[in-house]
């Protein structure tokens, strides 16, 4: 279990807990955590993202997919720095399993920062189920449910 967060969570630190990388890797600040409860994460969306190169051209805006990848990110943080779920190397990662209730309400262009806010719903063992929004200056982008699991991580070799 990582330490209790007090000050945030630069792009450093987040990479130490989740597993994704560029260009998946769509968290770039920690700025709350209530252990346990709640989160407060930021992305920056850039010009330069890839998925702007086809989506779509002339009149670029984020997928949906990827808001919702963005809000579930953010839920995995919180909930690897409050489980208790790991072996005796702590690797573990945080599965999705469902997306609920789904609902888009803006766009997201490049230029604009997602303040992603997540809370606890209810926990039952390595199962956590969350609620989440997606936020541009105060606007609602987009909303979801989600439930993520904990699973012990295994090298490529083993899935086979």
């Amino acid at each position: 279990m990582q330490p209790p967060i007090k000050h945030g969570m630069d792009s450093i630190q987040i990479a130490r807990i989740l597993p994704h990388r560029y260009p998946f890797l769509l968290v770039d600040r920690v700025v709350e955590v209530e252990a346990g409860k709640r989160i407060v994460a930021i992305k920056n969306v850039t010009v330069n993202e890839p998925f702007f190169t086809g989506h779509f051209p002339g009149h670029p805006i984020m997928p949906g997919v990827l808001l919702c990848e963005a809000v579930v990110q953010a839920g995995g943080i919180l909930a690897r720095l409050t489980s208790t779920e790991s072996d005796d190397q702590g690797r573990v990662l945080a599965m999705l399993t469902s997306l609920d209730r789904v609902r888009f309400r803006q766009p997201v262009t490049p230029g604009d920062q997602l303040r992603l806010e997540v809370e606890t719903v209810r926990r039952r063992g390595a199962f956590w189920k969350m609620r989440g929004t997606a936020r541009v200056d105060g606007k609602t982008a987009a909303q979801l449910e989600f439930t993520v699991v904990f699973e012990l991580e295994r090298h490529q070799e083993e899935r086979l």
